[in-house]
């Protein structure tokens, strides 16, 4: 199955002729600067009076900067906000990780974090690789957690050798707990034996932790079937039905802008025998010679989701910019055919991003497998092909939800989950704006948690970046028989804790007139099905499944389920393990003195002893099969 960006926004425009390119090229010089210095062309098809020409190709875009004249709020805002600080310069921004000698150590190779002159290195003892040292020169992220990038070096004086590429360092700093963690264990990585080094930075987290030009982004979604894959190659194909349509409707127009993207590169550029030749050509160009020098800016910047708008900068009064493609080479269909809405225009901007399904774990939601039919994501960064899977994504933008130009105040997503979520949704579902049409629906009493929108139909039930539960985007309800049939626990469980499995089915088949298969049940929780649906789920679910049964547990405080928790410290997965070992925490109300990066035998050896100490015994699974 191909790795795809089917979902991505693919906003692309041509150039017109060989020899205004060439005029763009020597102009390049002249264009307007922006944050991050990167390359600036002029764009070669101008625009008309009032009408914008192209907002994909590197030559329409003129940078952030043009934007802080007319914009200065919502620009200030934006300096600050964690999307445009994904990814940053370590010489020229706040770290908030020590770095004065403290190490990391896992399976005996060690981090040592230092500070020298005014530069940050990370020096790693590795049974891979010896002694190696690494000035930090990329800083990524920092809302939750801290990741970095950098070169290997010689020494730590100004004029140290380099003498590699920008590599994915392997430990983070977690700003919730202040502490180190392997980098791998952000998403289900499997257990490692010791430290190494990640990938290069440039083929890795460049695009959508920057700004990139759209058409570098959307050059397999061009091709279709059969691409290589490349840095734009990160999502897994959506349904048929739920994705966007991409048309080229000027192979000639395109062959001219792939020939101009690839002399950008600095790539071999001989004639191809045909489009697809052409796209693969800018495809393998792209994955080994795009760099920094070839963004728009470091970092998220305006036209990373506005779009190329050199031309608006220029003319603000009659020239908008726009979040729908403008090209004159593809043009783009909503699902099912169409023009797309507006919300699908913004929702297919975030989803350039946000649509990703980490690392070849196997599983998603809905009982599904990420390489036969997926279902949704169970972890932070899938939201909008998620909600691409749902109901509302024609008509409902994400920016109803999530302030673009700002950190979204936890304050404000949490009030989401009551009144102010429910006052959105009955824009639409206009029938349940009463509060006995509200019961009725419902089956909770008006203002209880169970009557609010969100709880039920976007309830937390993903992995997010601190060790807690974010929302699921996919909306759909809780008795919706693929999710009651497939996924583990049940959505009612997150609130009712204390309830079995059999209890819950039961009452959504009273109180919604469902009927559901007590042979699949039985298949997912065993043939007991008066067990409680956490405690069963932590003995018997999936990973992540257990991941979020482990959270509940702990906010619920059930200490029945401390003998069913010490086994998943030793989860295969030991991002699970994190999950666990903060449950545990929270129900003893003591922090667990074992090291949660230990090799899981290890791990969950220590955890039985500092069980029995506590005075938990081992009692048999409750949702075992006889």
């Amino acid at each position: 199955m191909k790795i795809s960006t089917a979902w991505k926004h693919p906003t692309c425009h041509a150039v017109q002729r060989w020899l205004v390119a060439l005029v763009a090229l020597l102009l390049s010089a002249m264009a307007a600067p922006s944050c991050g210095g990167g390359v600036r062309q002029a764009s070669p098809g101008g625009s008309a009076r009032g009408r914008l020409a192209g907002n994909v190709l590197v030559g329409d875009y003129a940078g952030s900067r043009a934007c802080q004249g007319c914009h200065a709020d919502v620009f200030a805002r934006w300096l600050r906000s964690p999307m445009h600080r994904m990814t940053r310069d370590a010489a020229n921004t706040e770290v908030a990780a020590p770095f004065s000698g403290e190490s990391f150590v896992l399976r005996g190779d060690e981090a040592r974090m230092l500070a020298e002159g005014g530069r940050r290195y990370v020096r790693l003892t590795s049974k891979y690789d010896g002694e190696r040292l690494y000035r930090v020169t990329k800083v990524i992220g920092g809302r939750y957690r801290e990741d970095y990038a950098g070169v290997e070096v010689s020494g730590t004086e100004a004029n140290a050798r380099m003498l590699s590429d920008e590599y994915v360092l392997p430990v983070s700093f977690l700003r919730f707990s202040r502490d180190y963690r392997y980098k791998g264990y952000s998403v289900m990585t499997p257990e490692r034996p010791g430290l190494k080094r990640g990938a290069r930075w440039r083929t890795t987290c460049i695009f959508c932790h920057n700004t990139v030009p759209y058409l570098s982004t959307v050059l397999d979604e061009l091709h279709g079937e059969g691409a290589p894959v490349y840095q734009g190659s990160a999502s897994v194909e959506l349904p048929a039905e739920r994705r966007s349509k991409f048309t080229i409707t000027d192979e000639a127009a395109l062959g001219r802008a792939l020939h101009a993207e690839l002399e950008r590169l600095g790539a071999d550029n001989q004639p191809a025998d045909d489009i697809l030749a052409e796209l693969r050509a800018a495809i393998v160009a792209t994955r080994r010679y795009f760099g920094e020098q070839h963004l728009v800016e470091l970092g998220v910047g305006c036209e990373a989701c506005h779009g190329g708008a050199r031309a608006h900068a220029a003319d603000p009064s009659h020239v908008r910019p726009t979040f729908s493609l403008v090209s004159d080479f593809v043009r783009v269909s909503a699902p099912g055919g169409g023009t797309p809405t507006p919300a699908q225009d913004v929702n297919r901007t975030c989803a350039k991003c946000h649509t990703v399904l980490f690392t070849r774990y196997p599983y998603t939601w809905e009982g599904r497998s990420r390489d036969h039919a997926p279902g949704g994501s169970h972890i932070n960064s899938g939201e909008a092909r998620d909600f691409a899977l749902g109901g509302c994504s024609a008509q409902l933008a994400c920016t109803r939800c999530h302030d673009p130009h700002a950190e979204d105040a936890r304050e404000r997503l949490e009030a989401l989950g009551g009144e102010p979520g429910d006052a959105l949704c009955v824009q639409c579902h206009e029938r349940l704006r009463a509060p006995a049409a509200r019961r009725t629906h419902t089956r909770h009493a008006p203002g209880s948690a169970g009557s609010r929108c969100l709880g039920c139909h976007m309830p937390k039930k993903n992995m997010a970046l601190d060790y807690g539960l974010t929302r699921y985007h996919r909306i759909g309800s809780p008795t919706d028989r693929e999710r009651v049939e497939g996924d583990r626990p049940l959505e009612c469980a997150l609130c009712h804790a204390d309830k079995s499995v059999g209890e819950l089915v039961t009452a959504m088949e009273r109180g919604w007139g469902k009927h559901y298969d007590r042979a699949a049940l039985r298949k997912l929780y065993g043939v007991n099905l008066g067990t409680n649906a956490i405690l069963v789920t932590l003995e018997r679910g999936k990973p992540h499944e257990q991941a979020v049964a482990a959270h509940v547990a702990g906010r619920a405080r059930l200490e029945v389920a401390l003998p069913l928790l010490v086994p998943v410290l030793g989860n295969e997965y030991p991002l699970v393990r994190f999950y666990a070992a903060r449950a545990l925490e929270s129900i003893t109300g003591r922090p667990p003195p074992f090291d949660a990066h230990a090799p899981a035998a290890e791990l969950v050896e220590n955890a039985q002893r500092w069980a029995l100490q506590l005075g938990v015994r081992q009692q048999e699974p409750s949702g075992r099969k006889p």
